[in-house]
């Protein structure tokens, strides 16, 4: 009898959370072995967005899962997650090859655009509603995506990473990297920055991705110098000046910097004692995406 009651609460929980991460590895090519997990919720909106989760260095597609509460953003609002991984370089994403930098060459990026790929062909996605995030390594790799892809991706916020081409030419991109230039705060002009845009796809016209740019001020590992850099390279990709900054958001210690018309392209947030990396504000990042009000 008691096995049978356990059977029964446990068929019951099951039904309540039937939507779990479940590994994908007949997503594509993929040039770099990289791995690929999706969550899809019970209830999908009808041509459901879907959502790039990038994890840090070091890090796992299933901890970056459990590392920040999209997943029950995603059962309340019925959009799609994908959780790359990568166990090379450290488990770290390759943000400073050729073939990431290059629209359609290669590399972990373009592994993961077959992601998407395959998520919006098995779920009937919005091709224009798709949408990537992460923190340190996958900050960095959001910023490289959002510069290779942005026929790809509408949006994306980038927790304490580097501008996009930023490692560019370095050995490796890991806290190890003999070259930490890039992470120290290498300096560009703004029209530097966007040529490195620019020239990752040559002759597109299309579309932007909308960048949110998060950074801790005392951040010793990717120095916040990064973040002034980033926005720099995107405010000259839109073609913006920064407008207005607000202190107190979205807390106390924060103050949200925008550019153009309110911030609705290219927005960014400094926090003061704020170190490696910066907490994710998924709220923020969900309403800069523009999935929830």
């Amino acid at each position: 009898m008691a096995l049978h009651k356990l059977a029964v609460v446990l068929s019951a929980v099951s039904r309540v959370f039937g939507a779990s991460l479940t590994q994908v590895t007949n997503f594509g090519e993929n040039p770099t072995k990289i791995q690929m997990f999706e969550y899809v919720p019970d209830k999908l909106t009808e041509s459901p967005a879907i959502i790039v989760n990038l994890h840090p260095c070091g890090g796992s597609a299933t901890s970056w899962f459990r590392g920040t509460r999209m997943p029950s953003y995603a059962d309340q609002l019925g959009f799609i997650l994908i959780y790359p991984g990568t166990t090379n370089m450290n488990n770290c994403w390759d943000v400073q090859s050729e073939g990431s930098l290059t629209h359609g060459k290669g590399g972990d990026a373009l592994a993961i655009v077959n992601m998407v790929d395959y998520a919006l062909k098995t779920y009937s996605g919005d091709p224009e509603h798709v949408y990537v995030m992460g923190s340190s390594s996958g900050a960095m790799m959001t910023n490289v995506l959002a510069g290779s892809y942005p026929d790809v991706f509408e949006a994306g916020s980038a927790y304490s990473g580097v501008a996009h081409a930023c490692f560019a030419g370095a050995p490796s991109a890991t806290p190890m990297s003999p070259n930490q230039t890039c992470a120290q705060g290498l300096t560009h002009t703004p029209e530097e920055w966007a040529a490195f845009v620019h020239n990752s796809y040559p002759g597109y016209e299309g579309r932007r991705t909308r960048m949110q740019i998060w950074h801790g001020n005392s951040d010793f590992l990717v120095r916040p110098q990064c973040a002034v850099e980033a926005l720099k390279q995107w405010s000259a990709v839109w073609g913006e000046t920064n407008t207005k900054n607000v202190t107190g958001v979205p807390s106390a210690a924060y103050t949200q910097i925008l550019f153009g018309d309110n911030g609705a392209n290219v927005m960014g947030f400094f926090g003061q004692g704020v170190g490696h990396t910066a907490p994710v504000n998924e709220e923020f990042t969900l309403r800069f995406f523009g999935l929830m009000d």
